[in-house]
């Protein structure tokens, strides 16, 4: 990767760039739904990454390639602003406006972009992008801003430029994430732990369903306002309760089901994922990868049936490897309604296992199945 960089930057801007930035995509164990809810997530960073090659000049131009899309992008410092009819340059310009917001002063740069996180895929190729923006350009103009900052930067580089308002989880496992490490992030105050993840034997494998319902933004909104009016039940006689994370499942109970069993769903899911999520941690600490398996069953049948974020596909997918004994647990992963299956399969009977679910999905949902297989690799960094 870094020589082709290095050849198409030469070929395009007739010198070398200055540096090389790796940010891979994310992953995520256990803990849906739970960053808007001030709750606990447990992602990871990816062998999966997006790849930017950058150099200052000495005017404000601002050239950027896309050499997977073969596309180009160009404009200035001073017209620095969100672009409609294509999205993947927002991502970088984006990440450069958090300089000029801070005040600090932005030469122009030319860029070249390649990545290998599948788009899409719910992998978080948008975060991985803008995580390498703002770490080349903070190395470059020397700022010394600390990463956990410059996760902030990335964040509001998807807000402003991508307009989509994310929380916090993949610009953190993109910047933050350690080898065979994830990462407990409390997304209320940001502190966070790593927690090993050295299954012996045991791969992440990322089943692509290839299919992206349009139910998905305006579910993921509903589903936002319907843990929003728990709380509010509950404040009328908890009003120390800002958020599902400060609930519990007796205040539900009490609170939440007399008056709406949707509602209550919703909440309830939440509250047990945040319980479950404590207990993953427990497990991977005790090696006892089984008990973590069941853990992601359960969160997946929880985002099937009691939070209704699942599809056909993924729970086809879902139920396809239930009772294979080389599957140790497997989930739906992300907002939901389409994108991948997460899966900690038994290395040795990968292939064996696409061999079978890759054309049974196929017949039976008349859509490609794509697959993926992930370890743990650390955050942004130079190469």
């Amino acid at each position: 990767m870094k020589t082709q960089l290095e050849k198409y930057f030469f070929e395009k801007y007739h010198h070398q760039p200055t540096i090389i930035v790796r940010s891979p995509g994310r992953v995520n164990i256990i803990g849906e739904h739970a960053d808007y809810n001030n709750g606990f997530v447990l992602p990871a960073a990816i062998d999966k990454a997006a790849y930017i090659a950058i150099s200052l000049r000495d005017d404000s131009e601002i050239h950027l390639t896309a050499l997977d899309l073969n596309e180009q992008f160009s404009t200035t410092v001073d017209q620095l602003k969100p672009i409609g009819d294509i999205s993947w340059p927002n991502y970088i310009l984006g990440g450069a406006a958090q300089f000029l917001k801070r005040s600090i002063q932005l030469p122009g740069f030319n860029a070249v972009l390649t990545s290998d996180v599948p788009i899409g895929a719910g992998l978080s190729s948008s975060a991985a992008v803008e995580c390498a923006t703002v770490f080349a350009l903070n190395h470059l103009l020397q700022t010394n801003i600390e990463r956990v900052d410059m996760v902030a930067m990335a964040q509001k580089a998807e807000h402003e430029y991508a307009g989509v308002m994310c929380g916090i989880m993949d610009q953190f496992a993109s910047m933050m994430g350690k080898a065979n490490q994830v990462i407990k992030l409390d997304c209320q105050s940001l502190a966070y732990e790593y927690v090993p993840f050295k299954l012996e034997g045991i791969k992440i494998l990322l089943l692509n369903t290839n299919v992206k319902h349009s139910l998905a933004s305006t579910e993921y909104n509903t589903r936002r306002l319907e843990c929003m009016q728990a709380v509010e039940m509950i404040q009328t006689i908890h009003p120390e309760v800002f958020s599902l994370r400060d609930a519990t499942v007796q205040m539900l109970d009490q609170y939440v089901l007399p008056n709406n069993q949707t509602v209550y769903n919703r909440s309830r899911f939440v509250v047990d994922e945040m319980e479950r999520l404590n207990q993953a941690c427990k497990f991977l600490q005790e090696d006892n990868i089984t008990a973590l398996g069941s853990c992601m069953f359960k969160t997946h049948d929880g985002l099937s049936k009691q939070y209704q974020v699942s599809c056909k596909e993924l729970d086809y997918l879902v139920d396809f490897v239930r009772s294979r004994k080389e599957v140790v647990g497997a989930r739906m992963m992300g907002g939901g309604f389409g994108g991948c299956t997460i899966n900690l399969v038994q290395e040795s009977q990968i292939d064996s296992l696409i061999n079978s679910i890759k054309p049974a999905y196929e017949a039976a949902m008349q859509l490609p199945l794509d697959y993926y297989i992930a370890t743990i690799q650390n955050g942004t960094g130079v190469i």
